[in-house]
């Protein structure tokens, strides 16, 4: 189990500068406006939410990357409104967005954008148009302009999710940095989340797509918090080539690229998780032995968006009943005689019978902030490791009083 807190002592990709700026969208003074430009026309790839009710900012960007071939000059984002079901206002002020960025940055070719925060509430364009032009005039490739993007993002998050790794190819640094948001209506089917990645690899649009793909598919898709999926799910990589690393198919240094990339994305899914709203504790639940990875992943699945398993995780009661539960409602077909449950190192539950339970060392596995659930559910070459955090009063809280 690696770290889930940000990595703040990162390297920045060459090309690249990020910047924000307060558009007061939500809270008077907040940094809600974010920029991501790349120096020249950047590769890109992304994933969006699969919800029926896209918001407006999704829907540009899908549009954006089809007529430009995936050649983008950055993103620009906000936090605060989400900019769905907002109709045709909506869509305007999404493109407006794109092209206020574009235009403001000086940049060549179009710029993505993203929103997040409130559902089915306008843009104040009269105060996201200047802080895009506050946030345009102090692009920089600093470290400090990166954690402030970070920021920018930010909703009911209590703090930033970075991660980022390099490895060297023919004597030449790559470098993966990303960052992302997120603490309620969680559970990305990508395709509320939003995620960017930024690396200085020279790499194409094609198969940039498809090692950023398997990567989500490893990690935003493995993580959930609520069982909620948002309208506004976007994960964007941008890829400037100025590393002067060449990764090209069936390559090393595409192997090497696809497991630093994977290792980002899990680290901000597990962030992510972490920082679940109200919550205290991370989840990993790591299923094995069912007859894929598809299978083993809508098992953890179940599991993690249980709310009576995610309860009792908050109260450390080592219910194993409730694990049982959830395994069975996943409609897998699993043989019950070959189920084995771990908590820790302890065994639970094991050939369809509960095990003696040491109230004492369980206790002590529960009272960590870090908690692993293992469920063995056959024995088929399948396995998925999930994240997900507790279900505190504290959610409910902060839920109750969202627009408030």
């Amino acid at each position: 189990m690696k770290n889930w807190k940000a990595d703040l002592d990162f390297e920045v990709p060459a090309g690249f500068r990020w910047a924000a700026a307060s558009g007061s969208i939500k809270k008077p003074g907040r940094l809600d406006v974010g920029l991501f430009t790349a120096d020249t026309t950047a590769t890109a790839a992304a994933t969006f939410t699969q919800n029926d009710f896209r918001a407006a900012p999704v829907l540009v960007s899908q549009q954006t990357l089809q007529e430009t071939g995936s050649r983008i000059s950055g993103v620009v984002v906000n936090s605060g409104c989400a900019n769905a079901a907002t109709g045709a206002e909506g869509s305007a002020n999404a493109s407006s967005m794109a092209a206020t960025a574009q235009n403001a940055s000086g940049r060549e070719a179009p710029l993505l954008v993203c929103s997040t925060g409130t559902i089915g509430v306008q843009l104040p364009m009269d105060r996201v148009t200047p802080a895009i032009a506050d946030a345009a005039a102090k692009l920089s490739g600093s470290r400090e302009a990166f954690n402030e993007f970070a920021q920018s993002i930010l909703t009911t998050d209590t703090c930033e999710k970075i991660a980022w790794a390099s490895f060297v190819a023919d004597g030449k640094t790559v470098r993966i940095l990303g960052c992302a948001k997120g603490s309620g209506m969680m559970y990305p089917r990508m395709a509320t989340l939003l995620a960017f990645v930024a690396t200085d690899a020279d790499i194409a649009p094609d198969l940039l797509r498809k090692s950023f793909s398997n990567a989500v598919e490893l990690s935003l898709n493995c993580m959930t918090i609520d069982g909620d999926t948002s309208t506004n799910d976007t994960a964007i990589i941008l890829a400037s080539g100025k590393s002067g690393a060449n990764v090209t198919a069936g390559s090393d240094t595409l192997r090497l690229f696809d497991q630093k990339l994977l290792e980002v994305m899990q680290s901000l899914a597990r962030q992510l998780a972490r920082d679940g709203e109200g919550a205290t504790k991370l989840i990993e639940i790591n299923v094995q032995g069912a007859a894929d990875f598809t299978a083993a992943r809508h098992i953890g699945r179940e599991i993690a968006n249980s709310n009576l398993v995610k309860t009792a995780i908050y109260g450390r009661d080592a219910n194993w009943g409730r694990i049982c539960c959830a395994i069975g409602n996943a409609g897998a077909g699993v043989d019950t005689a070959k189920v084995q449950i771990k908590l820790g190192d302890i065994v639970l539950f094991k050939e369809n019978a509960p095990l003696p339970l040491d109230e004492e060392a369980a206790l002590k596995v529960l009272s960590e902030e870090f908690i692993p659930i293992e469920a063995r559910v056959g024995s088929g070459p399948g396995s998925a490791t999930v994240w997900t955090c507790d279900l505190t009063d504290k959610y409910i809280e902060i839920n109750g009083s969202y627009r408030t």
